[in-house]
């Protein structure tokens, strides 16, 4: 490459996309080093053959109403439909449909941010000591334990409940309760990134691995590598757009960046004070919708023909959801936190066995039938993945200032973006990672003035 770029993204994920798009706009030379084959980073969207379902690997619901997504799939007049259907839960061997919601609401709110921090945990045992005595209050603990657990990918021992206060507040502003789907899954909104970056000769390198970069003020010596040939490519900025585990994890591992000199003392201690939550989803399309023939004992002839979410305690995945309002034959199961562990870097056939045991079990049905009436399943071990090393980041007790630590600048030469260093609460999300790419595009503005 001839031309020296001004600036150099790492990682073509929605921070990436978002602060190169805009980057470009202003009249900057970019080119973007990305270590797989596609774009979009923890957005993975596939298309299904026979329905033409868009199948998400990674991020799947748009939460709430955040412009940074709506803004540009209104302007292309893209469909979106909201979520919807019935909550059903599997609770002690039985289907029910589910009620509290409002008590777990009502725990939630009791979270304060203006006291001391600590772990969901410890708040939820001081709180909720009555629980003890009261079988329904003692559900609603558990629900609410596993909605932070799910929910947030988080460990309940780790997780902060100011960290949890900041996003619940920043959700009520945009409406996060509710949930959407763009027609085409979140390939609709890369195909927006692609037909920008395009118009504005974004340079990408995908299949190219970042080894390690060297910088000193105004001056980024970045070398990496695509199959077998390592090159060397000279910027003054550069943007790190990699995904917080991939930050924290050690410089010998695949995929590890190496910083010469290392980043500043105040981004290493952010980065132990915040976690990367783990998470592995499965897709399973069947040839019918048999749950609509399925009814629950004590609902007369009420069907889950209606089924939106379906949440148990299991220990694999507690927690399943459909394509409703659409009507297809395609049910997703999520395997949270400490599920997520037992399952990940086991085998496919492993991985798609235990989850059509889980799903026989929630709904009554024999494991062999369903594993006759499977067509089709889809997953990414994301914690397995040396580019993303889990699914989305969270706060740890007394981060407070972390995410702020992290996305600060270095001598106007190193920016940093991603869901990670979100400071307003939207951490792990795509709006987020977003949001972060564009304040990361107006920091470098900033330094060429």
């Amino acid at each position: 490459m001839s031309k020296i770029p001004d600036v150099i993204v790492i990682g073509a994920g929605a921070a990436g996309l978002a602060a190169a798009s805009d980057l470009r706009r202003a009249g900057l030379s970019i080119t973007i080093f990305e270590a797989r084959d596609r774009i979009g980073g923890r957005m993975f969207t596939l298309r299904d053959p026979v329905s033409q379902a868009p199948i998400e690997l990674g991020a799947e619901f748009i939460q709430g109403l955040p412009l940074e997504i709506w803004e540009p799939l209104q302007a292309r007049n893209i469909m979106v439909a909201e979520v919807t259907g019935e909550p059903w839960c599997f609770h002690e061997g039985r289907l029910s449909t589910c009620g509290l919601f409002s008590q777990v609401d009502d725990i939630l709110k009791q979270m304060d941010a203006s006291s001391p921090d600590e772990s969901f945990l410890s708040f939820l045992k001081r709180c909720c000591k009555e629980s003890k005595d009261n079988p329904e209050h003692r559900r609603a603990e558990q629900r609410a334990l596993a909605y932070v657990t799910g929910f947030n990918a988080a460990d309940p021992e780790r997780v902060g409940v100011h960290w949890l206060v900041q996003g619940m507040r920043a959700e009520a502003k945009i409406e996060g309760d509710r949930a959407f789907r763009s027609a085409n899954g979140y390939e609709d909104l890369l195909q927006i990134f692609r037909q920008e970056l395009a118009q504005t000769d974004v340079h990408i390198q995908t299949e190219t691995v970042v080894d390690s970069v060297e910088w000193t003020q105004g001056r980024v010596e970045i070398t990496s590598h695509r199959a077998s040939q390592s090159h060397k490519l000279s910027t003054g900025r550069v943007l790190v757009t990699l995904p917080l585990a991939v930050l924290q994890t050690a410089v010998e591992a695949k995929g590890a960046v190496r910083f010469t000199p290392e980043l500043p003392r105040e981004k290493l201690e952010a980065l132990k004070k915040l976690e990367m939550g783990k998470v592995m989803r499965m897709t399973l399309r069947f040839r019918q919708r048999f749950w609509d023939t399925i009814s629950a004992p004590g609902n007369g002839r009420k069907t889950l023909s209606e089924m939106g979410f379906l949440f148990s305690e299991d220990e694999w995945f507690p927690t399943w959801w459909t394509t409703m309002p659409n009507k297809l034959p395609i049910i997703t199961g999520w395997a949270p936190f400490r599920c997520a562990e037992r399952l990940s870097g086991n085998s496919r056939t492993f991985v798609i066995d235990q989850c059509l045991r889980t799903l026989a079990t929630l709904l009554h049905i024999g494991s062999e039938q369903l594993a006759q009436l499977l067509d089709a399943a889809y997953f990414h071990d994301w914690q397995s993945d040396p580019f993303a090393r889990g699914a989305y980041s969270y706060g740890a007790v007394g981060s407070d200032g972390a995410q702020q630590s992290l996305a600060t600048p270095v001598e106007n030469t190193l920016f940093f973006a991603g869901e990670a260093t979100d400071t307003t609460g939207h951490n792990g999300t795509v709006h987020g990672a977003i949001a972060s790419g564009r304040r990361a595009a107006r920091e470098i503005l900033l330094g060429f003035h």
